[in-house]
């Protein structure tokens, strides 16, 4: 790169680093203006629920999820919980039965899908429980998940107090033992408040369907999962931005209540934790949302400049400028991290604060590319595109 062409550069790159911080920002601004839930002392829960679990392949995670789920304060006379069972070629299935809870049923898609077609196997896995639940409100969650013993209580009561039909909710990692599991931990806490800052706000609607809530005739109100079962991961951020397009986002919240977090382990190897974030990158094609897209892109850029800064300075070592976008963006991501670690109670991860800022940056780029050169992933021994 000529000097000419630097001096136009570095102002650039200066730019793109002020708007990143500039969004940073305005994630915290929010994040503090989005109110913790407290449920009274004395609600008095009345809402039915039915607890959506789709599963495959999960023997080693199923029971400690029904488990849990069903240890919980909510009285068993207003919830049920469904397991849809996902073409597993494990015991799942017979790992769920074998429980004999009466307030738990055990769906199979086989008996309702043939295993061999090109279909969004978890949106019909939830699609066909909701056509059966009892529940006035929908509660889904992931098989690997883990939730407290006031999860279903607190929902209840956001849902019922602050009239929300559509609740996104927290979950973080735990359990983790290398620093690959920690960087995620991390980062994922990063997103529950991009997630918060977002509803709050109301100029983005992600979510995770490990802990997510809607009510039973919203869901056919918008027409369930059609016009947005073309992707098949998205049964909870296309579903979520479909619901915000065709109605009053006023009815959208995010329940910030330690209580309703679930807990679920992050990936142990590179090669599953790659596999997963392009699963997950694989949706932002269909996002409905400008905003969400051009944050997507402004983080991907951001840390593209950084990478490509890394090379520069060896070029030109003087040029100090060049280092300007990486402390922009971890003093940013600091002071942003620091804030959601001490809510969610995970302080000791800000240890792994700036290896875990270096990975970010990789991974970004590596699996932003990635997404957009090869659409078919992986998914626990299936190819899906």
């Amino acid at each position: 790169m000529q000097p000419t062409l630097l001096q136009w550069y570095v102002p650039f790159t200066f730019l793109i680093s002020l708007g990143y911080a500039t969004t940073i920002g305005i994630y915290i601004f929010f994040w503090k203006k989005t109110p913790t839930f407290f449920v009274p002392k004395n609600f008095e829960p009345k809402t039915t629920i039915t607890v959506i679990i789709p599963a495959r392949n999960e023997s080693q995670n199923i029971a400690a999820c029904i488990n849990a789920i069903s240890a919980n304060s909510y009285p068993k006379n207003l919830y049920e919980i469904i397991v849809v069972d996902d073409f597993s070629t494990d015991d799942t299935v017979q790992i769920a039965t074998a429980l004999k809870l009466e307030n738990v049923r055990v769906i199979e898609l086989k008996d309702f899908l043939p295993s061999q077609i090109n279909t969004p196997y978890k949106k019909r896995a939830i699609q066909i429980a909701i056509g059966s639940a009892k529940g006035e409100l929908i509660v889904t969650t992931d098989a690997d998940a883990i939730s407290q013993s006031e999860w279903l209580k607190t929902i209840a009561a956001y849902y019922t107090l602050e009239n929300k039909k559509f609740i996104a909710a927290p979950v973080n990692f735990f359990n983790e033992t290398n620093s690959l599991q920690k960087f995620q931990s991390l980062d994922y806490i990063g997103m529950m408040g991009v997630t918060a800052a977002g509803v709050m706000g109301n100029f983005t609607h992600i979510c995770n369907g490990a802990n997510l809530a809607y009510q039973k005739e919203l869901f056919f109100a918008v027409d369930g999962f059609n016009h947005i079962d073309h992707v098949a991961s998205g049964d909870d951020v296309l579903l979520m931005q479909k619901i915000a397009h065709y109605m009053n986002t006023d009815t959208i919240g995010f329940l910030k209540n330690y209580n309703a977090v679930v807990f679920t382990d992050a990936e142990t190897t590179w090669k599953n934790f790659v596999q997963q974030r392009r699963r997950w990158a694989s949706k932002s094609s269909s996002y409905n949302e400008g905003i969400t897209l051009l944050q997507l892109a402004l983080v991907y850029l951001m840390s593209l400049i950084i990478l490509f800064n890394f090379l520069l300075i060896f070029f030109f070592p003087t040029h100090y400028a060049l280092c300007l976008p990486l402390l922009i963006k971890s003093i940013s991501d600091f002071i942003f991290q620091n804030l959601l670690v001490r809510y969610f109670k995970r302080r000791d991860l800000m240890r792994y604060f700036f290896r875990s800022e270096l990975i970010h940056i990789f991974y970004i780029v590596y699996v932003g590319t990635l997404s957009q050169l090869k659409k078919t992933y992986a998914w626990k021994g299936r190819i899906t595109k």
